[in-house]
């Protein structure tokens, strides 16, 4: 219970901030190209940060083992996630698909990750959020465009988090010593992603058509299966899972259990799509995670 209590202090506190996201683009003191502006900053000098940050310790055994534990369990996490979404959406709807797979697991599950199990928990999600922009990238664009020929790979390796975990593996596995002063730089700029990830966020929801949004039986029924559904066969198999720690398995089914990322209303805008109906998912799985991510993770946190 005091696990799912701190979480949801945590995300009390990132609902007051997309408060100031939505009520800033309502004012126009904020546009959408503003908001696209702040999303490049998250994704090109703010996530990778924290990534590369929670790589540059002192490597260790217990370390090594943790992260590649960690690892084998994203991977399944992952699997399972794809796999579900496909099964119930394939090529009937491909952004309720994409939004059902991939969760925000970078700008919603990192802060979420540091508040109920420390900063040095990243370590545990880096891998995860490296598979998510992957297969987004791969398999969730022939997802949403249903054209196998616009899967990139360039796009993958070219990708700023993909290119922080292979930095951060460089730093960790020659044990490069972090110095003071870039230990406190880095701690400066990751103070902004929950900030800065949440303003973006209250100018989707402020966007969306509300009444329209809730009377939506497709966009209830993408939150269920990404809030609920796939967090909840995610924990049982963690539970069938005979290794990987208890804040390993924690800290990967928060990320799993986050609301749909962002990507979904970016790439159905990319390949001419409804953007509106990504919106309208991205922000009702945002509101509702609210009340699924404490139960979620609280019963996890009993069981596992």
């Amino acid at each position: 219970m005091e696990i799912g209590m701190i979480l949801l202090k945590q995300i009390v506190i990132m609902f007051v901030l997309m408060g100031v996201g939505f009520f800033l683009f309502r004012k126009k003191m904020i546009t959408n190209q503003g908001s696209k502006d702040i999303g490049k900053i998250l994704l090109y000098i703010v996530i990778p940060v924290v990534i590369i940050s929670s790589f540059w310790i002192e490597r260790t055994p217990e370390k090594t083992t943790a992260l590649v534990q960690s690892a084998a369990i994203s991977a399944v996490c992952m699997f399972l996630a794809v796999f579900i979404s496909w099964l119930i959406f394939g090529k009937r709807n491909g952004i309720s698909c994409f939004s059902t797979a991939f969760s925000n697991a970078g700008f919603i599950g990192i802060p979420l990750v540091q508040a109920v199990l420390g900063s040095d928990a990243v370590f545990y999600i880096s891998i995860m959020i490296v598979l998510i922009n992957a297969l987004q990238w791969t398999f969730g664009v022939y997802m949403i465009s249903g054209n196998k020929e616009v899967m990139n790979l360039k796009a993958v390796i070219k990708n700023p988090i993909v290119v922080s975990v292979v930095i951060g593996l460089f730093l960790y596995f020659l044990n490069v010593p972090c110095p003071e002063m870039a230990s406190t730089l880095f701690s400066s700029i990751k103070g902004l992603n929950t900030p800065l990830a949440m303003i973006v966020s209250g100018v989707f929801l402020a966007q969306s058509d509300l009444g329209r949004m809730f009377a939506k039986k497709e966009v209830w029924t993408v939150s269920l299966f990404r809030l609920v559904l796939i967090p909840l066969i995610t924990m049982f198999v963690f539970w069938v899972i005979p290794f990987g720690t208890l804040n390993i398995k924690l800290a990967v089914l928060i990320a799993s259990a986050c609301p749909v990322g962002s990507n979904a209303a970016i790439f159905a805008q990319q390949y001419e799509k409804s953007y509106t109906e990504a919106v309208e998912n991205v922000c009702m799985s945002t509101l509702l995670c609210l009340i699924t991510l404490p139960l979620v993770v609280t019963a996890a946190s009993m069981i596992l």
